[in-house]
């Protein structure tokens, strides 16, 4: 019994696991999701980005050992996203267009494997999963509030804040994928407060979202939507849900839909007004750049021509509008085949966790949360060059340290039950014992 005691019993968290390198993920996450050097005064003058990464970086190497889970423990997705940062790295080298902005970029884009690793080895519980997805989910809602106040009458808030979210397209993009989990904490609050807290940040969300007018969000949002709807409405039967996401989506399109209405039509023909004829333009121009884009890929399969190259290549300076081409031609058809091996590992992930039934209900939630944010960003891909922001990265890092923690809770939870079963059964049969007249005890 001693033997199986120790085989089962849980390891206690280092102080390196509880606290320091926890909190330097925690930083490095807020850092990359918030962007506070955009609107907070003073912080531009500081490399906040590079700081955290790096401190980041040297929390993951001192952990190394002392956490409960080891770097042999990583899980095949990791291997994916390794092998393909590999082959980038490699087209950067060979690149036939611009050698060192590759290289420069690759090294950029390789701190996701730091934060990768640190939140699959560190996120051992459920409560740092919330904790962190809190972060993500809390900062695009800040960074939605400061685009609207800083935006003024600046179109499609383009520019506005820096980074992931200079791009209308990309600041729509990063809304989708974390409406989901902001509607699983609205629904997991306990406060009246908090959930009223979290349906005005989707609201200022939503707002911002059609701000950009960005027909590519737009369409990510209704896919995303009808599927957190699903989970949350439908299979959850909150029938309220339903009728108040209706009801808020048709006040906000008559509010402030306008533009995107207009970018929508404009799809259809040339259109008579300005703002009509160019988002036609830009409907023209993205069809040029894919074909642009299978151009590259039949002239460089193999290693593509490195990572940003494309805006050089297509000529008028500019990226191609889906991420699959986007990765082919900068990275070859290798990176593109290891690109999706990593995100069908997270669909694989998840389709374990949606089967069982035995999940608590904020489990549940947040797991219906991360299946909707990456169909939101699978579909999404298909009209926006996203392969270097690091949000669906982090999704499937999500799923991997999910179903590693249950798998460990399972390997612990099930020896004490049988041990307390086996204690409960010992008692019994002492007291039986005491009671009977004869020397022989009964067999236990």
């Amino acid at each position: 019994m001693s033997a199986a005691r120790t085989a089962y019993a849980p390891q206690p968290l280092s102080k390196e696991e509880a606290g320091g390198a926890f909190f330097w993920l925690c930083a490095f996450f807020f850092v990359y999701c918030a962007r506070p050097e955009d609107w907070v005064p003073g912080l531009n003058l500081f490399p906040l980005a590079k700081i955290t990464g790096i401190i980041a970086l040297l929390a993951l190497l001192n952990s190394l050992g002392r956490t409960r889970r080891q770097l042999k423990d990583l899980p095949l997705e990791w291997n994916y996203l390794v092998a393909m940062i590999g082959v980038l790295a490699l087209s950067a080298v060979l690149s036939p267009v611009w050698k060192g902005g590759a290289i420069g970029h690759t090294i950029n884009f390789s701190k996701v494997l730091v934060a990768w690793a640190l939140t699959f080895l560190l996120v051992t519980t459920f409560g740092r999963l919330r904790r962190i997805i809190f972060i993500q989910s809390a900062s695009v809602v800040v960074i939605c509030i400061m685009s609207l106040l800083k935006g003024g009458n600046r179109p499609r808030l383009e520019g506005v804040i820096g980074g992931i979210y200079s791009n209308p397209n990309d600041l729509a993009f990063a809304v989708v994928l974390v409406l989901p989990f902001c509607l699983a904490f609205m629904l997991t609050a306990k406060n009246m407060l908090i959930r009223l807290v979290w349906i005005g940040g989707m609201l200022i969300m939503l707002l911002t979202l059609l701000k950009t007018a960005s027909r590519a969000g737009f369409i990510d949002l209704v896919i995303s939507g009808a599927v957190v709807l699903w989970h949350f409405g439908v299979r959850g039967k909150r029938m309220t849900l339903l009728i108040g996401t209706a009801f808020a989506s048709v006040m906000l399109l008559i509010v402030a839909g306008g533009p995107l209405i207009v970018r929508m039509e404009a799809v259809a023909g040339r259109g008579d007004t300005k703002e009509e004829a160019m988002a036609y333009e830009s409907f023209e121009q993205r069809k040029y750049l894919m074909e642009r884009a299978v151009d590259c890929i039949e002239h460089y399969p193999i290693l593509g021509i490195g990572a940003r190259n494309f805006e050089v290549y297509s000529l008028v300076w500019r990226e191609v509008h889906m991420t699959y081409l986007q990765i082919a031609t900068e990275g070859g058809i290798p990176s593109l085949i290891l690109y999706l091996l990593f995100f069908a590992r997270g669909f694989k992930n998840l389709r374990m966790l949606r089967k069982r039934k035995d999940l608590d209900v904020h489990t549940t939630l947040f797991v219906g949360g991360l299946h909707s944010s990456m169909i939101g960003f699978i579909v999404g891909a298909s009209f926006a060059p996203e392969v270097f922001q690091f949000f669906p990265y982090f999704s499937v890092a999500y799923t991997s340290a999910l179903v590693a923690t249950i798998a460990e809770q399972e390997g612990t939870a099930q020896p004490v039950v049988e041990r307390a079963a086996v204690r409960t059964g010992t008692r019994f049969w002492d007291r039986v014992n005491a009671r009977r007249p004869d020397t022989v005890p009964l067999a236990r």
